[in-house]
């Protein structure tokens, strides 16, 4: 019996999946918010909190596609600033109204799908390598947000941020948002494409063998990847009210760091956006209780980042034990 015991201990961690673990560190961490901040679990805090969680779970969604597929996107955040920074030049420039703000919704989305196609060609086509291409490309976005608007403070319709700060169907915008995006996870966890990029990201030579169109998997990732992009920097974009060149700069390594943490292997082929929404909110909880809890500011981000490296340690050691 003494024997067995420790047996059954360590298979424990063994049959738990990564993503469970996430879930489990995310309630500890609303359990101690709820202590550290005076009513977190008033509608008005929710809906503020989720406000600052929300981009980074979006950008996070799109990243999980890429590096099911083997790839790296480090260019999200240089695709929001430019989403951002297009997006309020064209409301400006058409008029302020309504049509003004169709308009630039739809010349940032534009945007979004031109730099992924962008990436996926120079990836999936051309054959560069992810890390490095993306790396490169992060730099082109960014000189050209920077170019369209040097300086930040372009502000947007009081429409524009109204909406996305108020409610949309008896929801706030912000949880429609979230809902939207979860429902788009899941339905695309029951397509095959999701099959498709975990066998293109588990074993690539046998995924190209078996018939699959590599180019067109990794350059559909890629799509997604910045679409997602776009949406965050429109979401951005509601919660600062304005146009900034720089906006974003934290949601490449950020969105990495959630998809590891939601269980997704970062040599792909294993995970899914169900768990990088987990791992965004987790991170987003670590920067809330860092905060509450009073922490010196020069404090704050080592905290926060032996907690990561913690958690992405406890990912890995779970996925070597399966």
């Amino acid at each position: 019996m003494k024997r067995a015991l420790p047996s059954a201990l360590s298979a424990l961690p063994a049959a738990l999946p990564a993503w469970a673990i996430t879930a489990a560190a995310l309630t500890v961490l609303v359990i101690v918010n709820g202590l550290l901040q005076p009513g977190f679990f008033d509608g008005t805090v929710l809906q503020s909190n989720l406000t600052t969680f929300l981009p980074l779970v979006l950008v996070a969604i799109g990243q999980t596609y890429v590096v099911l597929a083997g790839d790296i996107d480090l260019s999200v955040g240089a695709v929001a600033a430019l989403v951002n920074v297009v997006t309020v030049t064209v409301i400006a420039a058409t008029g302020d109204g309504p049509d003004a703000i169709l308009a630039g919704l739809a010349a940032g989305l534009a945007v979004a799908l031109a730099c992924g196609l962008v990436n996926g060609l120079l990836i999936g086509v051309v054959g560069l390598q992810p890390m490095v291409a993306t790396f490169g490309t992060a730099i082109l976005f960014s000189a050209l947000a920077l170019r369209i608007l040097p300086q930040a403070g372009l502000p947007v319709p009081d429409a524009y941020w109204q909406t996305y700060g108020g409610a949309v169907l008896g929801l706030p915008t912000v949880l429609l948002i979230l809902l939207l995006a979860i429902g788009f996870v899941a339905l695309l966890a029951r397509r095959p494409f999701q099959t498709w990029l975990k066998a293109v990201g588990g074993n690539r030579g046998g995924a190209f063998q078996s018939g699959l169109d590599l180019r067109r998997i990794r350059l559909s990732a890629y799509l997604i990847s910045a679409l997602f992009a776009g949406f965050a920097a429109l979401c951005l974009t509601g919660e600062t009210a304005s146009g900034d060149p720089l906006l974003g700069q934290s949601l490449g390594l950020g969105s990495v760091s959630a998809v590891a943490l939601g269980g997704t292997l970062l040599s792909g082929g294993v995970g899914g956006a169900a768990g990088s929404i987990l791992g965004a909110l987790l991170l987003g909880m670590i920067g809330n209780v860092i905060f509450f809890a009073g922490l010196p500011f020069e404090y704050q981000t080592l905290v926060q980042g032996l907690i990561v490296l913690a958690a992405l340690a406890g990912g890995v050691l779970v996925a070597r034990r399966r």
